[in-house]
Formats: structure tokens, sequence, C-alpha cells
């Protein structure tokens, strides 16, 4: 299948990108190096190109109830100007994708999909709808950059009349931004640094990226890629969709139950109820390794006696900390922070111990 192209395209080859396959698109996974861009986003600005996520509009009179049907979270809770992080279950337990909802006023709403569940996501909300709201599939036509670190309000506030520095985290504005009009600034992010999400027309993106550029310039803005993109999010232990959430692993298992809310009805929410009470056999935790090595998804978790009792699903060397650190799914009874295990990495047991997330405490 051939590679779709992000509308920065040959921008961001231009800027000597290296390109790589990523969910279906062409994208940038760096422009300098990992380590530089990581540190560059923590310490100071950073602007990733992120267009190829996909945006639905959900609008008219049922739009609401339709978004209650095929997301955990309570969507009824939110007003114009709120943003929420959700789950679509699926019929078997597990996730069909992780995604946020965009409350645009009332009656309109915006999703934010995954890249690689585009079609998959749009096809699955599509056989809820029978009330009839209104569904437009806008992802084609729209990009997106995330400019995330603690420079962020800095390095953009010349370009909005928008007070960048008083928004709250998971809210939006829609304003005049770099001379685009209608502009959505989302105080959002995938990299636990701060920053702001913007979403621009296609036509627009380039005049946008460019001024962003410029504007960012005094305060040190570096183009960013994907490498770092993953390890920022690691180390907030953010879930990653097909590595840490799956089509099988359910929301609770995940630590997901602060989106799964039983005050409404919604798809599988009987089963994901029952499990609940019952309690999950296991969960996914954060461990930082206690020896030299690099946790990688796939690699098994075992007990002090070798057995296996998990998997690995996301692990680096975490940039700022300086150590390994990882995500998988253990039995629940080697859950709980503290808890010794050990990865088999190339037939060796290094030991790893359970940790409260996020790895990486900001200083904010």
């Amino acid at each position: 299948m051939e590679l779709k192209k992000i509308a920065l395209n040959d921008v961001h080859e231009a800027l000597g990108a290296k390109m790589v396959p990523f969910a279906g698109y062409n994208m940038p996974v760096r422009y300098s190096s990992d380590l530089d861009e990581h540190h560059t986003v923590r310490k100071a600005v950073g602007i990733f190109d992120v267009s190829h996520m996909g945006e639905f509009l959900v609008s008219g009179p049922q739009a609401l109830d339709l978004i209650q049907r095929v997301t955990s979270n309570d969507a009824s809770k939110l007003t114009p100007g709120k943003i929420q992080y959700s789950t679509l279950p699926n019929h078997e337990g597990g996730i069909v994708d992780d995604l946020l909802v965009y409350c645009l006023s009332e009656n309109e709403y915006m999703l934010v999909v995954n890249a690689s569940n585009i079609e998959k996501d749009w096809n699955w909300i599509s056989q809820f709808n029978s009330n009839g709201a209104e569904l437009q599939n806008i992802s084609d036509e729209t990009s997106l950059f995330a400019v995330q670190g603690p420079k962020a309000v800095e390095a953009l506030q010349s370009l909005t009349q928008v007070d960048l520095a008083n928004m709250v985290y998971y809210t939006f504005d829609k304003g005049e931004f770099a001379g685009v009009p209608n502009v959505i600034i989302s105080a959002t992010g995938y990299t636990g640094s701060g920053g702001f999400e913007i979403y621009v027309p296609n036509e627009n993106a380039k005049e946008v990226f460019e001024k962003i550029m410029e504007a960012g310039a005094p305060f040190g803005i570096k183009p960013i890629g994907l490498g770092a993109r993953d390890t920022l999010r690691l180390e907030m232990g953010y879930c990653l969709y097909g590595n840490d959430i799956t089509d099988t692993t359910s929301p609770l298992e995940a630590g997901l139950g602060w989106v799964t809310k039983f005050s409404k009805d919604f798809t599988n929410a009987e089963n994901l109820k029952a499990q609940k009470e019952q309690g999950v056999s296991r969960k996914l935790v954060g461990f930082e390794m206690q020896e030299q090595g690099i946790p990688r998804s796939h690699y098994e978790i075992v007990d002090a006696q070798g057995e296996q009792i998990g998997e690995v699903t996301s692990g680096t060397m975490s940039p700022s900390l300086g150590k390994g650190v990882g995500l998988g799914y253990v039995k629940k009874e080697f859950a709980a922070p503290g808890t010794e295990l050990y990865i088999k990495v190339r037939n060796k047991q290094l030991k790893a111990l359970v940790v409260k997330l996020p790895f990486y405490k900001p200083t904010l």
C-alpha cells in the first residue's frame, strides 16, 4: 500500500528529517538525534507535526447521544472549550482506540483518534449512529502541530490574542493564530512538558508552521520527530495504542478506570462493570530497571524463579533519568509499587522495580 503524505512532507525533508513509514504515513522520525530532540522539549520548546492523527466532527441534536454510546468516559460533563480523554470499548472487553473528545459548542464535537485507526474507528462509530448524528471525517484536510515544552507559551504568544499562559490543561480556545482565523488552540499534548496542539486546515499549514518556527526561534524551538515523541510519552507512562492498549486489553487492566464511567450505558459497560467488581487478573505497571539493560516490547517479565508473569509492552532508555524504564502487563499480585520483577533481556534476567507513574516528574 502506498504511504500517505502529510501536507508538509516536503518541508520536513528539506529540514533534513529522516522519514519512516508510520501508521500508513511517511513521517519524520528525527531531524538531529532522538536525545537532542527529547531534551529540547523537556528544557525549551519543540514542534511536532502530528498531522497523521485523525479528526471526526460529530454534530446535531443526536451528537452527544452517539458519543455517550461509543465512549467510556461521560461526555455529558463537557462544556464548550473543554476536552476529555476517553476510550472506545469493543464488545470483547478490549479497546478499539483511545481518543480525545472536544466539545466545540452545544451539539458539536470533534473526536481526535490515532492515525493507524482512522478507518477502523470511523466504521466502528458509524455502526452505532442509528439516530442520525452528522458525522464528518476531516482527517485528510486537517494538519496538527504539537508545540511542547516549558517555553511553549513564550514561543507562541506573539502569534495570537488568545491568553495562552492562563489556559487550563485539557481546555481549548478558538481564535486567530498566525493570521489564520478560527484555529483550535488546545492546551494538550503527549509529552508531560506542557504546551499546545494547533489544528489548522492543510492549505494554511505551511505558513503556520513557518511562523511558529520564526516566533519560537529566540526560545530555541526545533522540529521534533516521532522518536523523541515516544521517549517523552513513555517517561510519563502514557499509553500508546497498539503497544500498551489494544483490542484485547481492557481499560481497567490498563489503569484507565478513571475514564470508564458506569454512570451511563456504553458499549460492553455491563461486562466491564462486572470486571471492576470481580477485580482484574493482570495490570499494566510501570517499572524501572535496577540493572543495566533496556527493556523492549514483547520481552518476558518473570519472577525470581524465572516463571513468566507478564510481558513488556513499551520500553526504552529514559533520556531524562538515564535508566531503562518500561510498561508491561503483570499478574495483579506483582503490580504493587516496590515489587521486584525480572526482565528477560538476551537470556539474562535483569532486576526491575515496579514504580508509581509517571517515571519523570515534571517541574512545571
